[in-house]
């Protein structure tokens, strides 16, 4: 029951991700979450995060930024990365993870979601099928209704940890 939340791979950073890897394996989309996946959240685009996303694109990545945010926040992130974005995104609800996928001229088998939050970020890519990379948030200061979400993501990381331990599940 709680598999369709563990992700495919877990990585302690966006920044740790090995893209090169990826793109040898046949990826060639990346859609990101943007808050507490590339930056604080509400912050604007860093330095960090500007140099993380022209080095996907030199790797020949497309890039794609969906957000359950508002259109204004998610513009203002996207200022200088200048990547296709998806505001509003109801994640996890499907559409938005396919639209993106159209948006990037890419398909739901060659493109990656990477997030922080099990529920909305790993659940909506999984529900399609597509690969899941789960990552520590940023920040720990987060929105009341996340810090809930939070604490049952720690049970569900337990039970993942332990299928994995045990042979039950492997990372894709």
């Amino acid at each position: 029951m709680l598999r369709i939340f563990y992700p495919k791979r877990i990585a302690d950073s966006a920044y740790v991700i090995d893209y090169k890897k990826l793109y040898k394996e046949g990826y060639r989309g990346i859609i990101f979450d943007i808050d507490n996946t590339l930056v604080e959240h509400g912050a604007d685009a860093s330095p960090r995060a500007i140099s993380l996303i022209a080095k996907i694109k030199e790797l020949g990545f497309d890039v794609c930024l969906i957000s359950n945010n508002k259109e204004e926040r998610v513009s203002r992130f996207n200022r200088e990365i200048k990547v296709k974005t998806i505001h509003n995104a109801k994640k996890p609800a499907k559409k938005n993870f396919i639209k993106a996928t159209k948006l990037m001229g890419t398909t739901i088998e060659n493109t990656v979601f990477i997030g922080d939050q099990l529920f909305t970020d790993v659940f909506g890519a999984n529900r399609i099928g597509m690969m899941s990379y789960f990552v520590k948030p940023i920040h720990p200061k987060e929105e009341i209704q996340i810090v809930f979400k939070r604490k049952l993501e720690r049970i569900v990381l337990k039970h993942y940890r332990r299928d994995l331990k045990r042979g039950k599940i492997h990372q894709a």
